[in-house]
């Protein structure tokens, strides 16, 4: 049953967004990618002076700054960008405490447990690392990360939307640690779900169930898209 349709300023005055925190990197070309991918090009294609508007020529990889991840970055069959639910990229935050992680260390069920009753499914599990403080440098890919097993609980408990403040919710490869073959991205890509990496300023969330927001640019058939990553405070 429907109930009855309120005032809009009615409606405005019982939900307000009283906070948003830019969760977002700035993307330039000063922006830090994973080893390999495309540098993102930004570069004035016409101007005010020249052509009576500004207009800026963009190119970057789909995986450039704060993103997410489709599952068929990981799985040839899965679904891609655009025919993932916007629901995935949408709902209530749930911020798990791993700062003592370390470089290159283990995010385990010991850090989310704090947190275990606040987990349902349609919400999103946000890892504050702090690593993005070395955003910009080359430590930043000495990453902490997931653990397998503790995603395949979390999986099982209906969490199918994971973010960090890192490059990679896996360990990043290099000669001297050749990683553990991905398989954080396996698990989530298979069970259809979806990560968000590079996000920042986790530490600014200093409010009890954010709603948060990852929603992607609609690239069409992509295997993942920048996002501008936001968590709001919710007055009701």
């Amino acid at each position: 049953m429907v109930g009855p349709k309120l005032p809009a300023r009615q409606y405005c005055l019982l939900m307000r967004i009283e906070k948003v925190v830019d969760l977002s990197v700035t993307i330039g070309v000063g922006t830090q990618i994973y080893p390999g991918d495309p540098a993102p090009h930004l570069e004035v294609h016409s101007t005010i002076e020249r052509d009576g508007f500004n207009l800026l020529s963009v190119g970057m990889g789909s995986q450039t700054g704060t993103h997410v991840d489709a599952p068929y970055h990981f799985e040839e069959n899965a679904p891609r960008i655009d025919d993932v639910p916007l629901t995935r990229f949408v709902g209530p935050g749930v911020i798990v405490d791993a700062t003592d992680a370390g470089a290159r260390g283990r995010i385990e069920w010991r850090h989310i447990a704090p947190v275990a009753d606040q987990l349902e499914p349609g919400c999103i599990v946000l890892f504050h690392t702090g690593w993005s403080e070395h955003y910009g440098t080359e430590r930043y890919f000495d990453n902490p990360f997931l653990g397998a097993a503790a995603c395949r609980e979390l999986l099982a408990r209906g969490i199918r939307t994971f973010g960090i403040d890192a490059i990679n919710i896996d360990e990043t490869p290099d000669e001297a640690h050749p990683g553990e073959g991905f398989p954080v991205h396996h698990l989530i890509a298979e069970a259809a779900g979806i990560i968000s990496e590079n996000l920042t300023n986790l530490a600014a969330i200093d409010f009890e169930r954010p709603l948060v927001s990852l929603l992607p640019i609609a690239l069409e058939a992509a295997d993942g898209a920048p996002i501008r990553a936001v968590a709001m405070k919710i007055e009701e």
